[in-house]
């Protein structure tokens, strides 16, 4: 079985791997984000581990998903108006585009982001992944995919209860990583769906985003995810709100 450990954020490097020693078969075992509280033996010390709510479960994640997301709507209201002029200005076509991706407890709902594709070229199910320089992509939607603004109609969801602000980031059925099905190249990868998916999350911020066609980043992004979920506090969510305005908004690091 692989050693799991955890490590901190190299701010030199794309991405940091929780896991450092890894065989080509994936396997963590994983602390049950809702279980209760219980006890552990390190050499003759008793540790006590303190009970942690899964996130999904917290009243105080939605208040503050609620509230946020709406303030954000309100704020960013003239900028969508300006995004949603500019699509239809440039390309033919819905300003809109709907994909159904993994929710909360692996239920299925519909996201919505801006069109950043061509209509014709759109992938509905995307199992295709966007690439540096995709043709597929329009002259805004560039700008947008960048700055990462085509994310902001996710707010809805938020306010709809499908997504929460912070979580893993929700990907399509069927999604490949290493040339495999998640699933299949990641045995607990479900497991990240104990948690409403988010806008941003854990692993975006610590390097793993874009393509999923290496082994190593491919599982550990979901190694962040669960760490997410294991550790997860509304502290920890507005350090990631923090760190994704600053690396995603104001860097420009999509694509």
């Amino acid at each position: 079985m692989a050693s799991i450990v955890t490590a901190n954020f190299d701010r030199n490097s794309n991405v940091a791997p929780i896991r450092i020693e890894r065989t080509q078969i994936s396997v963590r075992p994983v602390e049950f984000a809702g279980g209760g509280t219980h006890g552990a033996y390190r050499g003759r010390r008793r540790v006590r581990r303190v009970a942690r709510k899964e996130p999904s479960a917290s009243i105080a994640k939605r208040i503050f998903d609620v509230s946020a997301a709406s303030a954000a709507l309100l704020f960013f209201a003239p900028l969508l108006i300006a995004i949603a002029i500019l699509i239809k200005a440039t390309s033919p076509g819905p300003v809109l585009f709907f994909q159904y991706r993994y929710g909360y407890r692996n239920r299925r709902f519909k996201i919505y982001k801006f069109r950043t594709m061509r209509s014709d070229a759109c992938d509905v199910r995307g199992v295709t992944q966007t690439v540096q320089g995709d043709a597929r992509v329009t002259s805004i939607g560039r700008i947008l995919r960048k700055t990462s603004l085509d994310e902001i109609p996710q707010l809805l969801n938020v306010i709809k209860g499908d997504m929460s602000l912070v979580g893993p980031r929700p990907h399509v059925p069927g999604m490949l990583a290493a040339d495999l099905p998640y699933e299949d190249l990641v045995p607990y990868y479900f497991q990240r769906h104990t948690a409403r998916p988010g806008i941003t999350g854990l692993a975006q911020v610590s390097g793993c985003r874009g393509s999923t066609a290496e082994f190593e980043p491919a599982v550990s992004r979901i190694d962040y995810d669960l760490h997410y979920i294991e550790r997860w506090s509304l502290r920890l969510d507005i350090m990631i709100i923090i760190r994704t305005i600053r690396k995603e908004f104001l860097s420009g690091s999509g694509f």
